[in-house]
């Protein structure tokens, strides 16, 4: 009976796209070695140059963080689970539901008291928690799929005051997955959107909004002023900066996370537990992790997810339950399946450790690698420079490094299909002498493939800019657009 090793969707295309893998070894580092030896083109994921394993990937036994052992030799048995959990683009009472159980609660009109009915006579929320939701103010960190369904249940709960943090216009892709907007709203600010849905869901709610990005120089100012934070967030930097200042400023950070069919969800509290920096200590370089665009993800997965932080953000400020303070809860949709995993709190960690490096915000764009990516000057080409080169040149060479549903969708006649995970693998057939451009969705995957060739020694080699799309903007409207 061998070890299941149970493989992420992110690193599903380069080990054929199966979601486990049966190996046999004694330990972790033999099951890894071995995983890697027989699927390559993984191994670069998993492991930095000087072989440890990198610091965005975790890995687990049985549901066990072995962080603080020697992972490597970890021994593993036949029968057991082995999980790799890499970073993927939310008991008792706490402080926050204390802090507003003092008299001069804000009193509840009749229209309130009907309104919030089916509360009332839970006896965990009752008159007093209702009390306490409408004096509670919650910051959500953007307007988009995870915010929309919390920013409606929080709004609907009774949460007196909601921040909203978005700079963002509605796009008709948005619609998808972001309930709070409507087809009527395209092209209206998000924040604006959000606020006429709130008020017509619930009126007695004070909206917030701040309409800018939030970065090192304005994110303390904005969320000091607020109880808790649900982080909504679809990019390193900001979720690093979310994180930071929330430890800074002793805020619980409400956690999640979306990805294709996964999602993830925790409490980073650190005053209680670990942040999200004892899950992460440091992000993955920049493109490695395909955001909701390139990777896409199913409409209603940060529905569950989105509705699993309002829920967790009621319970604190309730201070009822069992927060998922120290616990990460892992949801696959194709499995209706979830999975807690226990986070230890990391001693060395440079935020929220016993002797933290980090005591201000930092530049969070260059410590998540954004801006210190290799320079591109002359590797890209524009769609319509590539359309006049090939009328030129017809023996050039178009990769398409999608993945084979995205290559149904819209196609570039002429193109050949190798998805990205498989390019490693597939090299010998390509003619190094040929004139190559890679290309994509929108850009990002093409430079990937760029450098995988330029690393194999081909010299001609060059990446479509904005990928597919640009073509169907510039070059052939006939195109659906995705």
């Amino acid at each position: 009976m061998a070890v299941t090793v149970l493989i992420p969707t992110p690193l599903r295309p380069f080990v054929g796209g199966r979601d486990a893998v049966e190996l046999e070894g004694g330990s972790v580092g033999e099951l890894l070695d071995r995983l890697t030896g027989e699927h390559a083109a993984l191994k670069p994921h998993l492991f930095a140059t000087d072989g440890r394993l990198r610091s965005f990937v975790n890995v687990y036994v049985n549901d066990r963080d072995i962080r603080q052992l020697a992972q490597r030799e970890t021994p593993v048995k036949a029968g057991d689970t082995v999980s790799i959990i890499p970073s993927i683009a939310g008991g008792t009472a706490v402080d926050v539901g204390a802090q507003h159980a003092a008299p001069g609660l804000p009193k509840l009109s009749h229209e309130e008291i009907l309104r919030y009915s089916r509360h009332l006579i839970l006896p965990d929320v009752g008159v007093e928690g209702q009390q306490k939701l409408k004096a509670a103010r919650v910051l959500l960190v953007g307007a988009g799929g995870l915010g929309s369904p919390a920013a409606l249940y929080l709004a609907a709960a009774g949460v007196g005051t909601l921040g909203l943090v978005d700079f963002d216009v509605v796009d008709k892709t948005n619609l998808q997955r972001q309930i709070l907007h409507g087809t009527s709203t395209v092209g209206v600010s998000k924040l604006e959107s959000a606020t006429a849905r709130i008020h017509d869901l619930n009126p007695n709610v004070r909206v917030e909004t701040f309409e800018t990005r939030l970065t090192s120089d304005n994110a303390l100012d904005i969320i000091r002023e607020f109880d808790i934070v649900a982080d909504g967030t679809d990019n390193f930097p900001t979720r690093y900066l979310v994180n930071d200042a929330c430890v800074l400023l002793d805020k619980p950070n409400v956690y999640g996370s979306i990805f294709r069919f996964e999602g993830q969800a925790s409490v980073f509290h650190a005053k209680r537990g670990p942040c999200y920096r004892c899950l992460y200590s440091e992000p993955p370089p920049p493109g490695l992790v395909p955001s909701c665009a390139e990777g896409g993800v199913l409409g209603v997965l940060p529905g569950i997810i989105g509705s699993i932080q309002a829920m967790e953000t009621i319970k604190l400020i309730l201070g009822a339950g069992q927060p998922l303070i120290g616990r990460l809860v892992l949801f696959d949709a194709l499995k209706l399946e979830f999975r807690e995993l226990k986070l230890e709190k990391d001693p060395d960690c440079p935020v929220c450790g016993s002797h933290p490096t980090v005591t201000e915000l930092i530049d969070y764009q260059a410590f998540c690698g954004i801006g210190a990516e290799p320079s591109y000057d002359g590797a890209e080409i524009t769609a319509a420079e590539l359309r006049d080169e090939w009328q030129r040149n017809p023996d050039l060479l178009l990769i398409d490094v999608r993945e084979p549903h995205e290559h149904e969708i819209a196609h570039i006649d002429g193109a050949v299909l190798i998805p990205l995970g498989e390019l490693p693998d597939r090299l010998g057939e390509l003619d190094g002498h040929r004139e190559i451009v890679t290309h994509c969705h929108h850009g990002a995957r093409s430079l990937k493939a760029l450098e995988i060739l330029k690393a194999a020694g081909f010299s001609k080699v060059r990446s479509l800019r904005g990928g597919i799309d640009a073509w169907a903007v510039n070059v052939d409207p006939s195109l659906p657009r995705y």
